[in-house]
C-alpha cells in the first residue's frame, strides 16, 4: 500500500445517511473509520436528504442512529433534493456534495463500505480526481440496434464538449467495455466538492432530460451517475486510479455492497472488521433491528454463506454468487 505523501492535505469524507438499510450501513462505516483510522484528522460528514417535494416519504434517519453516529464523531448535515430525490435515490451522492465545505478536499464513499485500514495513509492527489475501478461491464448494455461502445461513449463526450481519445485504454481491444473510461461510483474524490458537485449535478440532469440519439435504447436508471462520473472526472483532468490508490478497494477500504456478498467473497479481514465493530453493545442494540445484520452477523448465517464459497476461486460473475446464495436460502437485502 502506498504511504501518505507529506504534501497530502487534510480531507473530509462524505457518505449518505437515510432511513432504512443505509442508516445501519452508515453506523458501520463510522464505527470502522473510528476503529481503523486513528490518524484521520478530517470531518466525517453524513449527508441526509430531507422530506420535501421530491421525497414524499420521510428519508431521515432514526434518532437513535443519529445519536450513535454523533457519538462516533460524525456530523449529520441535511440537504434538500432539488433534482432527483425518491425517483432516483442514487442522486443523493450527487446532490449531497452540497453538504461539504467548499474548497476543502473530499473523498466520497458509498455507505455500504467498511474502512479496514488507515485511510490517512492513502496518497490522494486531489488535483487529479479518480474513482473506483471495482466494477463489471454493466453500462452501456449491448443491444441489437445500437452504435456500439465507441458510439455511445463518444456521443457523451461530444455532448459535453470533451476530448474522447485520451480516455481510451489502448491495451484493451476495440469495442470491449474495459477500453472505455468507466468507474464504479463507490468512491471518488477531488479538491473542491462545490465545483465537482455543480458539474456532476448539471451534467446528470442534462443527460437525464436530453440524451443523445445514440443512447436511445440504453437505460439510465440506475446507471445515470456512473455514465456521467467518467465525464466529470475527465473534465477536471483526472482519470483511472494509479497504484498509489491501491488501498482503496484493497487493504484500506471495502465496498461490500450487500451483506450476503460480503460474507461470500470478501477477505477474512473484512469479515473480522464487520464483526468487531458490530460487537459493542451501543452499536449492537441498533444494528440488530436490521434483519440482515441480525441474522448474518449476530445469528451466524454469514458464516454459513462463507462456507459455500472458496474465496480464492469465486464464480466469475456476481450473478452466479447471488444465485448460489439464493439457492441455499440465505439471500437477504
Amino acid at each position: 500500500m502506498a504511504r501518505k505523501s507529506k504534501t497530502t492535505p487534510p480531507f473530509n469524507i462524505m457518505i449518505v445517511g437515510q432511513s432504512g438499510r443505509l442508516q445501519y450501513e452508515a453506523l458501520l462505516f463510522a464505527a470502522s473509520l473510528r476503529a481503523n483510522s486513528l490518524d484521520f484528522k478530517g470531518r466525517l460528514i453524513i449527508a441526509e436528504p430531507q422530506m420535501g417535494p421530491l421525497w414524499k416519504s420521510d428519508p431521515t434517519m432514526d434518532v437513535s442512529v443519529k445519536e450513535a453516529l454523533i457519538e462516533l464523531g460524525a456530523e449529520i448535515v441535511p440537504f434538500e433534493s432539488k433534482h432527483f430525490g425518491q425517483a432516483y435515490p442514487y442522486g443523493n451522492k450527487i446532490e449531497g456534495l452540497s453538504t461539504l465545505p467548499a474548497g476543502e478536499p473530499f473523498v466520497f464513499f458509498d455507505t455500504d463500505t467498511l474502512i479496514t485500514g488507515d485511510i490517512s495513509t492513502v496518497a490522494f492527489d486531489f488535483d487529479r480526481p479518480s474513482a473506483s475501478m471495482r466494477r463489471e461491464g454493466t453500462w452501456p448494455e449491448e443491444e441489437l440496434y445500437w452504435p456500439g461502445y465507441t458510439g455511445v461513449w463518444k456521443s457523451l463526450y461530444d455532448k459535453f464538449g470533451l476530448e474522447f481519445e485520451s480516455t481510451l485504454d489502448l491495451n484493451e481491444p476495440d469495442e470491449y467495455w474495459k477500453r472505455y473510461l468507466y468507474f464504479n461510483a463507490g468512491w471518488f474524490f477531488y479538491r473542491d466538492p462545490a465545483e465537482f458537485g455543480k458539474r456532476f449535478t448539471e451534467w446528470a440532469v442534462e443527460l437525464r432530460d436530453n440524451r443523445p440519439d445514440e443512447l436511445a435504447v440504453q437505460s439510465l436508471d440506475p446507471w445515470l451517475d456512473q455514465a456521467i462520473l467518467p465525464l466529470v472526472i475527465h473534465s477536471f483532468g483526472g482519470g483511472r486510479p494509479g497504484p498509489e490508490l491501491d488501498g482503496l478497494d484493497g487493504d484500506v477500504t471495502c465496498h461490500y455492497r450487500m451483506f450476503p456478498l460480503l460474507y461470500a467473497r470478501e477477505s477474512d479481514r473484512v469479515v473480522e472488521v464487520l464483526e468487531e465493530v458490530a460487537t459493542p453493545n451501543k452499536v449492537k442494540k441498533i444494528l440488530k433491528l436490521y434483519e440482515p445484520i441480525k441474522r448474518l452477523v449476530y445469528q451466524g448465517r454469514g458464516a454459513k454463506i462463507r462456507d459455500l464459497f472458496d474465496q480464492n476461486d469465486l464464480p466469475r460473475k456476481e450473478r452466479q454468487i447471488r444465485n448460489r446464495i439464493k439457492a441455499n436460502g440465505f439471500w437477504m437485502r
